[in-house]
């Protein structure tokens, strides 16, 4: 999948934002804990969502609960 496309793909699956603190990053300006995001496309250790900006941003799947279908 193209990540050009990946902002009108459709979404794999949600997943709510369980906590924003983070060791290095700096997340809680994209993440707000509580809210549920779309997944546009998931790796291994990321999750590809649409964030508080409108875009599709990559985070670690420690911020968010388990997935929801």
């Amino acid at each position: 999948m193209s990540y050009l496309n990946w902002l009108e793909a459709p979404t794999l699956k949600t997943v709510t934002c369980t906590h924003t603190d983070a060791e290095k990053y700096v997340v809680n300006h994209m993440l707000t804990a509580g809210n549920t995001y779309e997944v546009k496309n998931e790796t291994d250790e990321f999750l590809f969502i649409v964030d508080n900006s409108g875009k599709v941003g990559g985070y670690y799947k420690t911020y968010f609960a388990n997935e929801q279908i």
